[in-house]
């Protein structure tokens, strides 16, 4: 039953991103992608350049492509690249947690296109795996086709769950950390207003022995 539920979640959770943006010639467009470690992802994307004669989205002029570049959780550049206008990009994650996916125009081949319209599809896991192209390459059977995907999807499982442990080994790490912080904290105020009540009580003490008072 834990396996079953489990594989509803890995399903759920690496579902493929569809969405499209718009840009101007010197935008720069980051998305951010928590990713489990050795685990493949493949975008696709396709590029429109407005029209204003007609007031709408058209195939891309000639010359004008995207640059895509991908950095992991360490901010280490893994992918940096400028492709066509419609086109694919892959790459596998070898740290587990928040990779940025950003994309940006090659303004040298805009010849005044004006604003473009960017497709883009993001696939993680098994779910960026082309299992026809897989079973043709292979020549499976369509039992022996299921049999992959199946212990793909497994595999997938296994690598969610232990970035799951990862993320909350990181989530305790910090919070015991700033429970730590704060109790130093406290610490501290309380010694500075024993300190302040002292010096205040010495000073009164002065004051009323200058004016005779005690």
């Amino acid at each position: 039953m834990a396996m079953r539920i489990a594989l509803i979640v890995a399903c759920v959770l690496q579902v493929s991103n569809a969405l499209y943006f718009h840009i101007g010639e010197t935008e720069r467009k980051c998305f951010i992608e928590e990713i489990p470690d050795d685990t493949m992802v493949v975008g696709n994307y396709r590029v429109e350049v407005f029209d204003s004669k007609i007031n709408a989205f058209v195939p891309t002029v000639y010359g004008l492509g995207m640059h895509v570049e991908c950095r992991d959780p360490d901010d280490r550049i893994i992918l940096s690249r400028t492709y066509a206008a419609e086109g694919r990009f892959t790459f596998t994650s070898h740290t587990a947690g928040e990779h940025v996916i950003c994309l940006n125009s090659n303004s040298s081949a805009w010849f005044n296109a004006g604003q473009l319209r960017v497709h883009l599809d993001i696939s993680v896991g098994e779910h960026a795996v082309d299992y026809q192209q897989v079973q043709a390459k292979d020549k499976l059977t369509e039992l022996q086709l299921r049999v992959r995907q199946l212990l793909d999807q497994v595999e997938q499982v296994t690598k969610e769950q232990n970035y799951q442990r990862y993320r909350e080994e990181r989530f305790r790490q910090t919070s015991e950390s700033t429970n730590q912080r704060v109790l130093w904290w406290s610490i501290i105020q309380t010694l500075i207003l024993l300190v302040t009540g002292f010096w205040q009580m010495q000073h009164l003490k002065s004051f009323f022995e200058a004016k005779k008072l005690v």
